[in-house]
Order: C-alpha cells, then sequence, then structure tokens
C-alpha cells in the first residue's frame, strides 16, 4: 500500500494519487472508507460473532510513567508533537473507531492524551509495574469495557502508522472474518545458527549450495510491533494473536520502533518523511530554493571562446508557474554572482538574491516582509549550507544527488537529480500538501520561450576553469 505523506520515490508515486482521493472525496460511512460495503449476510455474521451488528473498534495505546531506556518517552517531543500523538492523530484521522483510549498511570500522560483527542483509562498500580507485560494492561481495559468488541492495540513507539493502515486491519477483521490481525514487514537477510558447545554454525533459512537472490525470494514477514489488533474473545485466551490470524505486510519505511536513544534519533529523520502528519492542508505562501544545484543543474560548460553553458529543464519552469498560479510567491537565492542566474531570474520574474552568505537571514526578511511564518515557507536545497533554511522550513525538499545530510533532513527527497525535474517534483508535492490539484492550466504562452531550448548562456573575459562548478 501506498502512503499519504511518502517520499517521492518511484515506488510512491501513488501517495499523490492517494492523498488527492482523501482530499476530494470524504466517504459516508465508516465502512466504505475501508472500502466495503457490509451485506446483510455480514451483518448475519457480526451477529454471531459480536452478538450485534454494529461491532465496536476501540484504539487501545499503552503508555505508563515508569519506562525506563527513556525516562517520559511517551511524552518526549518527537518532531512537533509528543510520542504518544503521533498513534493517537492516525488513530482518530482513520475515522473508523467508535473511541480512542490511552491507559496510563501518570498525570502528565493523561494531560497529553486528552489534548490529543484520546480518551483516558487509568490503569491500576497492579499493572504499572516494571514486570507487567502489555497483556495485562489489555486486559484491564478489557474487563472495564464491556461495551468493546475489537482491540486495536497501538504501540506507541511505532509512530510511522498511517490511518489507511489501521483501516486496513480492521477491515481485514471484519470484511475477511480475521480473529486477530498484526503487522509485518518483509526482510530478505539470510539467517545462521549462533555455535553452541563447539559445533559449527548452520543456516537457517537458505541453502548456500544454491543462495537466493534477492529478486527471485520472498523474503520473511517479521513483526514490527506497530499494532496488534484482536476480538475480545482472543484477549480472553491470554493472548493478542489467535483465530483466524491475518498479517498486514508494511513497507519496512513505517517498521521503525523506539527503544533507545539511537532509535530516537533515527525515528526523527524516519517521521520526516513516513510519518503521518496530519490532514490538514499546509498554507504555503512563500518557497525559495538554492537555484543552482535544483533550478539549475549544477553544471558549467565553457566554450573556446569563453562562453558558459548552465542548463535547466523546462518542466521545471512549469513547477514554478504551477506555484505562482496558485498564489505562491517564488524566489531563489545564490551564493555566487553570475549573468546566467540574473537572466533566468528576469525571465521569470522571480526575485533574486545573490552573494547570499547568509541564506536564513534573507529569507527571514523576506518573511517579515511578506508577514509570514516559518510554517508557511518552503525550501529546497542541496548542499550542507542550506540545511539551517530546510530544518526551519514549513515544508523542504532536495534533489537525488544532493549531499546525504540534507537528505536526512528533507521532508521530500525527489527521485531526480538538481537541474533535471527534481524542482518540478517538489511544486507538484507541496501543492498537494495544499490541497491543490498540480495542474499548469492556461499558461497564456509563458512556458513557449523555454521549450525550444534548455540552455542559457554569457560571455566571461576573465580567466575561467572549464571543471563543472560544484552546487553554491
Amino acid at each position: 500500500m501506498s502512503s499519504y505523506n511518502g517520499p517521492l520515490r518511484k515506488k510512491a508515486r501513488t501517495s499523490c494519487e492517494i492523498q488527492r482521493l482523501n482530499m476530494n472525496k470524504v466517504p459516508n460511512s465508516r465502512y466504505e472508507r475501508m472500502g466495503f460495503k457490509p451485506t446483510p449476510e455480514l451483518r448475519g455474521e457480526w451477529k454471531r460473532r459480536f452478538d450485534k451488528e454494529e461491532p465496536h473498534v476501540a484504539v487501545l495505546m499503552l503508555a505508563r510513567g515508569g519506562s525506563k531506556g527513556i525516562p517520559m518517552k511517551n511524552i518526549k517531543m518527537l518532531g512537533d508533537l509528543e510520542l504518544i500523538g503521533w498513534g493517537i492523530r492516525a488513530a482518530l484521522d482513520s475515522d473508523i473507531m467508535d473511541s480512542v483510549w490511552v491507559s496510563t498511570d501518570h498525570d502528565d500522560i493523561a494531560a497529553v492524551a486528552r489534548r490529543c483527542g484520546a480518551q483516558v483509562h487509568r490503569r491500576s498500580s497492579q499493572v504499572s509495574h516494571d514486570k507487567c507485560n502489555s497483556w495485562t494492561a489489555i486486559d484491564e481495559f478489557v474487563r472495564n469495557h464491556p461495551e468493546v468488541d475489537i482491540i486495536v492495540h497501538i504501540q506507541a513507539t511505532c509512530p510511522c502508522v498511517h490511518p489507511f493502515h489501521v483501516q486496513e486491519g480492521v477491515r481485514m477483521m471484519l470484511q475477511d472474518g480475521k480473529d486477530s490481525v498484526f503487522s509485518v514487514y518483509r526482510r530478505h537477510q539470510l539467517r545462521w545458527s549462533a555455535p553452541k558447545y563447539g559445533m559449527q554454525t548452520s543456516p537457517l533459512n537458505f541453502d548456500p549450495y544454491n543462495r537466493p537472490r534477492r529478486q527471485q525470494w520472498p523474503g520473511e514477514l517479521i513483526e514490527n510491533g506497530a499494532f496488534y489488533i484482536f476480538t475480545r474473545d482472543v484477549e480472553q485466551q491470554g493472548v493478542l494473536q489467535g483465530g483466524r490470524m491475518g498479517c498486514l505486510v508494511m513497507d519496512s519505511d513505517y517498521s521503525i520502533d523506539i527503544d533507545t536513544d539511537q532509535d530516537w534519533q533515527l525515528a526523527e529523520q524516519r517521521l520526516l518523511r513516513f510519518g503521518y502528519h496530519g490532514r490538514a492542508p499546509k498554507k504555503m505562501k512563500l518557497v525559495v530554493v538554492n537555484i543552482d544545484g535544483t533550478l539549475l543543474d549544477g553544471h558549467v560548460q565553457v566554450s573556446s571562446t569563453g562562453e558558459e553553458f548552465r542548463s535547466f529543464k523546462s518542466t521545471d519552469i512549469a513547477g514554478i508557474q504551477m506555484l505562482q498560479r496558485n498564489g505562491i510567491e517564488f524566489r531563489v537565492v545564490a551564493q555566487g554572482e553570475s549573468q546566467v542566474q540574473k537572466e533566468l531570474a528576469k525571465k521569470l520574474s522571480l526575485k533574486l538574491e545573490e552573494n547570499c552568505t547568509d541564506k536564513l537571514e534573507v529569507i527571514d526578511s523576506w518573511r517579515l516582509e511578506l508577514g509570514i511564518e516559518w510554517g508557511n515557507i518552503g525550501y529546497m536545497g542541496c548542499v550542507i549550507d542550506d540545511i539551517t533554511c530546510i530544518k526551519k522550513a514549513g515544508m523542504s525538499g532536495c534533489p537525488s544527488d544532493a549531499d546525504t545530510e540534507v537528505q536526512k533532513h528533507s521532508h521530500v527527497v525527489s527521485v531526480y537529480r538538481g537541474g533535471q525535474g527534481a524542482l518540478r517534483e517538489f511544486c507538484e508535492q507541496l501543492l498537494l500538501k495544499c490541497g491543490v490539484e498540480p495542474t499548469l492550466g492556461d499558461t497564456n504562452g509563458k512556458n513557449e520561450k523555454f521549450m525550444a531550448a534548455s540552455h542559457i548562456f554569457q560571455k566571461e573575459h576573465a580567466q575561467m576553469s572549464s571543471q563543472p562548478e560544484m552546487p553554491s
């Protein structure tokens, strides 16, 4: 399945379509949101299984205050939200739950849970100590809430759960007749046994004489701990998985489980591109790019007569025009000075700031000029100097050939290189996040001047290297 906020990689192209459908069409019932309509026969089956035609589906998150690895991790800020808030938001926005609960023994966690929109079950001290497992806390909740028929146990330590994940899991319970469903991811790793008592190691899941190729091997399904869905009957057997079992395969990009400080750092980076950031459209007013390495491809070709050629792609120009047609200001910054970028900015009617040694300061002055917040600004860069702006921007992006650290901190990593379509892709994704269909529409011939050729040049009489210029 694809993500509402998936990264801009080839496998996630359908995320644009999914997000567009969810913006423009809101199904009437929770069953339509899960992709089916209950038949009389199906309702009769629910009556047999749950003794009612409308089973009560409840989300339960466990968040005690005595976590040892990371003290009070459940309400520690992860990105712009407390850890438990990510799961609560996904559950609420799935629009299929009868109730959303957090089971806790701590006042501060209870307050955060209520602020995020969940109800609070105050667990007893008997199920709050270190030696208690998850089932004991869940069992206490189930005994105190006889109205609940299906429990969706989302683990707070797995913050990359999306609404469509839980929608599909509950659909499997209701439509496919599963008694329990749990999340897994697919892993392609060759495992060996641990040698004991002087014995040699041996392969566990493959034949060394016929080593499987990754492309021809389906791999293994591994629990990722994101969620466990089960009926009351299964829970009363003392387990979370039982009866007719099913598993939901999540992409490994969503399979992050926080246990240590190192996991926390990884989760912060993963959430930028794979976390569920809510369905409220962003309000972008200004987009700024570092011109070299994003709009221009960062290379310089010099002729024998000293003419400098810089290339860009006409589709990137179309991306700029899409933003402008939707009332979003587009401006560019450049670390150096060049007649080429002056000419290009003039042709596109863009405000250009050259010799920009402090991009953050320049953009902040533009922010004050327009009377907007950093959350209303989109930024695309490619080099280390861009990271401060990328971290501050409400939405950030970079080309596929950007510095590694830039990619780690960007919301969107394009499948294209700088100057080769990356900017167009960023503009499309930004418009989708704003709730706008990314179409060019009538440009009144504005794009014609860029369609015949994608090179502009300048003559330089000073000494010039013939080596490609690095992105600034």
